[in-house]
């Protein structure tokens, strides 16, 4: 055999830059990859949270459209049919009686939303309207929104000034032309939406 003919293999520093070049790209599809599931994670965790705020928007949106313009009857005096507050110790602002809902899987009952220490928008669902003279009427508190940093409501009057209190005065209609509802998440947005009462 003539030793000019014989196959001619690869040397040792061809094949150890082949492996180079190759871990390379396998270091650069590993770190893609990465950036991707943690994109992917992001964007799941950023879902998840307007799909919250869409949901409260929507009940929020539904309970005030309920409103009803009537008082709560107890054994201490009426309270009004819609009470907003400004500030409350118990960290509820706007307290109202609403109708059942279409559907009639509701019955009236009297509702309430409020920021609680924890950071929470809460829902407050008392069990009916009026209060009975022996029962200490406390109501069921649901978050319904979580990591929320401030909460504000304001109501339209009939001469479309917007106020922080409703009612602000007893010639006040029972109930106000609109909310405005304004909150501020923990991530920083803040949300705005007005919602016209069926008054």
């Amino acid at each position: 055999m003539n030793p000019t003919t014989l196959p001619r293999g690869f040397t040792l520093i061809e094949l150890l830059t082949a492996l180079f070049i190759l871990s390379l790209l396998a270091l650069m599809s590993y770190r893609s990859l990465g950036a991707v599931l943690d994109a992917r994670a992001q964007v799941t965790q950023e879902v998840e949270k307007w799909r919250r705020v869409a949901a409260f928007l929507a009940r929020f949106e539904q309970d005030v459209q309920l409103a009803a313009p009537r008082p709560v009857r107890s054994p201490g005096g009426d309270v009004p049919a819609w009470l907003g507050k400004t500030d409350s110790p118990r960290g509820l602002r706007l307290e109202f009686s609403r109708f059942a809902t279409v559907e009639g899987m509701d019955s009236p009952r009297r509702i309430g939303y409020g920021l609680n220490d924890k950071g929470e928008i809460e829902l407050w669902l008392w069990q009916g309207l009026d209060v009975p003279p022996n029962v200490m009427a406390m109501p069921a508190r649901y978050p319904v929104l979580r990591n929320v940093t401030q909460l504000e409501i304001q109501y339209l009057a009939a001469d479309l000034a917007w106020s922080n209190a409703w009612p602000i005065s007893p010639r006040d209609a029972t109930l106000p032309r609109a909310v405005r509802l304004r909150f501020k998440l923990a991530s920083g947005e803040a949300i705005v939406r007005i919602v016209a009462l069926n008054s």
